[in-house]
Order: C-alpha cells, then structure tokens, then sequence
C-alpha cells in the first residue's frame, strides 16, 4: 500500500498526462459542510447509447428526488473518454460535484486521494445499512480492510452477445464456448464487409478489462500479492497477446476497431456489421439501437477449455457503477439522503432496468423485473465466475497504462505490423516502468 500523499500525486501526475477539461458545479467554501443545503450537482457515467438517452433516464428521478426533499440535483453526464481525468482533476483542485458515478474498479485509487467521504457503519445507517448491498459489489469499493469509499448503485458482468442469424448463417449452430471456438465462429463469419467480433481497441478500460480476465484465465495476476506491478509474468503476455491476436492473427476483428473508443462496437453489433460482442449488460444499448431482443442471444464469455463456473473459470471481472460523495461538499446531508434515494429498492428497479443492468441491492435483484434469460446470464456471472480487479491504490494508473499498452498494440496490429511475444512484453514492461514507485 501506498501513503495517501503518493496515491494523490500519482492522481495528479495522471490528470496532468491526460487532456484535462474544466470541473463544474460542487464545492467551493472548503467543503465538508452544509453551505448549500437547497441543491447538489451530481456527474453520472454514461451508460446509454448516448449522454442524451441518459439524461431522459435520470432527469425524471432527479426531479422526483427534489419533489419529495426541496433538493434541486444539476446533473451532467460525462462520458467516459472524459470521467476518470474530470475526476482526477477535482480531487486534486477540489471543484467537483457533490455526488459522482465511478467506476468500480477505480475505487481504491480514488479512495487513496482522500477526497471522497469513507463509508462508515455510521453513513450506511443513514441509507439503509450495509447488509442491503450484495457481497461482491461491496467487494469493488475500496481497499480490503478500509472503509468503503462509495456505494453500489449498479451491478454488471461481461457477457457474450451473439446475432443469431449470423451464426446460423455460417453452420455454427451453438454460442462458443471457449475462446477456440469463438475464433472458429468468428472466422467462419468474416468476410463481405462482415467480421466475427467488435472490440473497443481505442479505449485503455475495455482493454484491461479483457486482458484482465484473460490473465486470470492463464493463472495470471497483474500484481503481486503485496501490490507490486508484475506487467511482464508469462500469464499476463500470454493474455494480451491471446487479446490483440483476434485482431493481428485470426482476423476476425475489423482493424478500424483499433480506433473505437465510444460504443462504436454495439453499433456495429446492433447494425449487423458484427457477430459477435463481448459488453457489460448491452440489452437496453442495443434495444436504443433498433436491435429486436429476438435477433440476439446473450451466453457467458468464453473459457480457454471447458465452461465457467464455481470461481474456478473467471470469465469476467466484478463491473459496474459505484455512487460517492466528495467529502468536501457544500451539502454533505443532501449527498447522503440522494444516495439513499439512488440506492432505494424503487429507484433500483428503475435505473437498472433502463440500462439492463443488475441492482446491487438484495431485495431489488430478486424482483421479477430481473429475471430475464440476459438478468441469468449476468447474475450467474457475477455469482459463479467473476472477480473484482486489483483493489490497489494504482488501480487507476494500472488501467491507463496497461490499457493504452494494449491500444497501442491494436494500433500496429491494424497498420499491418506483426505482433509478437517480444512485442507484447515490450509493451508491458514500458507501461509497468509508468507505475508510481512504491
């Protein structure tokens, strides 16, 4: 572990590697209080086809919230090309919102800053309790051990998204299973401006999110247990290599993928350019497309042999969205009551069945509402074969740096340049020597 001093310089480092954009909205007497106790300003990930499908989601509670409590909420959707650098850059100057979504992964890190409220048994009281949050999304809020540095809001898991047609079309009469049969499928069904699957290969968090998985697959781990960055072990080359070679060797991934960093591979999955896609909780993405629910099959992400299953065949991280409070806000008492409105069974069933995502919450996840074949397939995974990535104070660095390692590979890989073991470990050990030092 790192002290809370070098976590926020590395956070500064980052913001300042990264294209900073200006921080609204918040804070700006010092915070901690309750200057401001008539309004919030809240940042929401976007998780729709766009910022302007989520607005029509949110806008709607957000004004139900201020009807029941006198709490007008300023909402802005970021996208996530801009969250982790806006946020970055407001625990750092200390101008932010007052309530954020984040990432689940990047909970440690942003925990280390100090800047966000921790959540005690005294805060979960106020919205409810601890006990109200499944285990393994309260596993994705913070270092082991600390309190939680946000809440649940929703739960998801990668799944394999298939057109049905396509498969069929090609004789692959069942989704693939392991990886040597999606490649298999995804071959088959290459060719005539048609490619076997989309990836984002522009975008550094979908691509540690596979290598993650693939690393752990390979009985790999991309830190050691005491935190130390281990980039370069066989797994994890490996991984990343497996990950790029369905682009630079099997070619079943159009090499204009190395350029995608906004959802352009639902898109592509929801028009029929693709067969397949590997996504978090895509349904109600592909439904704003114009995708009919009947053209597609959702199965679990593929294994290197056999099925997924009992922990013992990871086949996707811990994913989804967690809720915090920068613990300098103007309106600590209105975050806190926000986040309970947010996390209350009504708005969970609400907000996750907009964006087809699972409630971390117990008693919203068994409502009927989620027991969809997709709601089974995510659920199973999250119980069975999935697991949190490094809770580590660097997670956020270890996401920017691996990730855009691995974009960088795409990016030779679609010019035309081979992509090799050497290259790979290359890649890694240039991304690891970007690791704060311990």
């Amino acid at each position: 572990m790192r002290s809370i001093r070098a976590a926020a310089t590395g956070a500064v480092i980052l913001s300042l590697v990264l294209t900073a954009t200006a921080c609204g909205g918040g804070s700006t007497t010092g915070g901690g209080s309750d200057d401001s106790p008539g309004e919030l300003t809240y940042w929401a990930s976007n998780q729709g086809a766009s910022v302007e499908i989520d607005k029509k989601v949110l806008q709607p509670e957000l004004d139900k919230f201020e009807k029941r409590t006198g709490i007008k909420v300023t909402l802005e959707v970021v996208p996530w090309s801009d969250l982790l650098n806006r946020i970055l850059t407001a625990t750092t100057s200390g101008q932010g919102p007052d309530v954020l979504n984040i990432g689940n992964t990047w909970s440690a890190s942003l925990q280390a800053t100090g800047a966000l409220l921790p959540w005690d048994a005294k805060n979960f009281e106020k919205i409810g309790g601890r006990h109200r949050f499944v285990d393994s999304a309260l596993g994705s809020t913070g270092a082991e051990g600390q309190d939680p540095a946000a809440v649940p809001l929703y739960s998801m898991a990668y799944a394999l998204y298939y057109n049905k047609q396509m498969l069929a079309d090609a004789g692959v009469d069942e989704p693939p299973a392991t990886w040597d049969e999606l490649v298999a499928a995804g071959k088959k069904v290459s060719g005539d401006g048609k490619w076997g699957i989309a990836m984002e290969g522009s975008n550094p968090s979908e691509n540690v999110h596979h290598a993650f998985v693939l690393a752990k697959q390979h009985g790999a781990d991309f830190f050691t247990a005491d935190g130390t960055p281990d980039f370069t072990n066989d797994g994890v080359v490996t991984a990343v290599k497996q990950y790029v070679d369905l682009m630079a060797k099997d070619r079943i991934i159009a090499p204009g993928n190395a350029e995608y960093a906004q959802n352009q591979s639902v898109s592509d999955f929801a028009k029929g350019r693709t067969a397949m896609l590997l996504w978090q909780s895509a349904s109600a993405n592909l439904t704003s497309q114009g995708m009919s629910e009947d053209d597609y099959g959702i199965a679990p992400v593929p294994v290197q042999s056999g099925t997924p299953g009992a922990g013992t065949q990871v086949n996707s991280m811990v994913a989804g969205i967690n809720l915090a409070v920068f613990r300098n806000s103007d309106n600590i008492d209105g975050a806190t009551e926000f986040v309970k409105f947010m996390t209350s069974d009504a708005e969970q069933r609400i907000l996750n069945t907009a964006y087809s995502s699972i409630p971390p919450v117990k008693t919203a996840q068994d409502d009927d509402a989620f027991d969809s074949p997709a709601d089974a397939v995510l659920k199973d995974t999250l119980a069975e074969s999935a697991v949190p990535l490094p809770q580590v104070p660097d997670e956020s660095q270890f996401e920017t740096a691996v990730g855009t390692a691995v974009k960088d590979l795409f990016a030779d890989a679609a010019g035309g340049r081979e992509v090799t073991t050497d290259s790979v470990e290359a890649a890694l050990t240039k991304a690891q020597q970007q690791m704060p030092e311990k």
